[in-house]
């Protein structure tokens, strides 16, 4: 099958990290370690799998800040994943193989994937994780019948949907209903992500929120916010225009741009009647601010503001992945701050029913509660990676949120 590769190659990597610092379309240019290439069919790793043809896939922030190598090399989270890859999780297709353990019904079923690779899937007893429904925490990303990998595309066997053919246990495959779109469906991975924050790290009853960064994570999460929590007041940190737009669509009650940081404390603090303190040299602090911030970047830079705006005993919930840097912290312990990380989603309760985040997102797409489609801006063929990926990189100019591979 055809597939976009990704490679651990030392000489690759080397090569276009100095040439991508003077010609940014060397990380996906001929000595990349990303390529398209014809591989092998995925095999099955037990009969209780299945392949998907894809039909559209999702290009996530994790699959181009890879691509980009935005991020180091000490990073714990190598120890977990395997080489090579075909990235892409973020997957809607058709069944077209089932091994002799699944129902053969189920050919032609079309599902979206649950890309993680927890116990279930590697053929082992459930971890006390998994007993909970908590899949993104299981303890065995490196056991059983696959190679390591947390999810699908970054395990060297269960490949991702940067390709024609997706590899996948049978409890991954969630069927989309009849009433819910290929272009809606894609999005239950991201929805999620956002949503599992959320109803972790509730907001509180007639309060306030801000949401740091409006990409795809930060948009949808607005939408929630505004659906679960309709008296909630909604302030929202955008960098470019277009993610401005959309943000006010999907509700935001105030858009603040990304700089100066001091202005976003400036306008938290007007908003929110907080007082502004303001230290010897630096930016300041609120003196209250507001409830909840998810943030959806999580950079020491957003860190740094993030901690100077928020209530005492606030939270601040980070949703976002970036490389660490220094970011002066001390308003953390002397507000009594949280301060929550929040990975992927899992099974989740709300209003008094427990089932999969992506199950609930296709609920309420369904049922008319939500469209978030909107945010899908771009689409692409498996052929033209290179400007999928560009226009990632290129996002003020190009318009990007989410973009999609649609012709495989």
């Amino acid at each position: 099958m055809r597939a976009l590769v990704f490679e651990k190659n030392l000489p690759r990597l080397a090569a276009t990290k100095i040439l991508a610092s003077l010609m940014p379309r060397a990380y996906v240019g001929p000595l990349a370690p990303i390529r398209l290439r014809e591989i092998p069919d995925p095999e099955l790793p037990a009969q209780d799998w299945v392949t998907i043809r894809t039909d559209l896939c999702g290009v996530c922030g994790s699959d181009y800040k890879q691509v980009f190598m935005n991020g180091t090399l000490d990073n714990p989270m190598t120890s977990v994943i395997s080489f090579p890859q075909v990235l892409g999780h973020e997957v809607v297709g058709h069944i077209d193989r089932v091994g002799s353990d699944v129902d053969p019904s189920r050919l032609g079923q079309r599902v979206l994937l649950n890309p993680w690779l927890s116990c279930v899937t590697r053929g082992l007893p459930l971890c006390e994780w998994c007993e909970q429904g908590e899949l993104a925490q299981c303890l065995n990303f490196t056991r059983g019948v696959i190679t390591p990998g947390i999810h699908q595309g970054n395990s060297s066997q269960a490949t991702g949907g940067f390709a024609s053919q997706v590899p996948a246990h049978e409890s991954q495959c969630i069927p989309i209903p009849d009433e819910v779109s290929d272009e809606a469906a894609v999005l239950g991975d991201p929805f999620s992500v956002s949503l599992h924050a959320i109803l972790h790290w509730p907001p509180p009853s007639n309060g306030t929120a801000l949401v740091y960064g409006c990409g795809t994570l930060g948009l949808l999460a607005i939408a929630i916010l505004k659906q679960l929590h309709p008296d909630l007041r909604v302030f929202a940190v955008s960098r470019f225009a277009h993610q401005a737009e959309l943000a006010k669509q999907f509700g935001a009650d105030r858009i603040l741009p990304h700089k100066p940081e001091r202005g976003i404390i400036e306008a938290v603090g007007e908003a929110t009647g907080a007082d502004l303190r303001e230290p010897w040299r630096g930016l300041p602090m609120l003196n209250g601010g507001v409830d909840v911030i998810y943030d959806t970047v999580t950079s020491a830079k957003t860190l740094e503001v993030g901690v100077r705006i928020a209530r005492s005993r606030g939270r601040i919930v980070a949703l976002g992945v970036e490389p660490p840097a220094r970011f002066e912290w001390t308003p953390l312990y002397f507000k009594e701050l949280v301060l929550a990380g929040s990975n992927a989603f899992a099974i989740e309760a709300w209003d008094g029913r427990r089932q999969h985040a992506m199950e609930w997102y296709l609920e309420f797409v369904k049922n008319h509660q939500i469209d978030v489609t909107p945010i899908i801006t771009h689409r692409f063929s498996l052929d033209d990676y290179a400007d999928a990926f560009m226009s990632c990189y290129h996002q003020g100019s190009s318009g990007a949120v989410k973009v999609l591979f649609d012709r495989f």
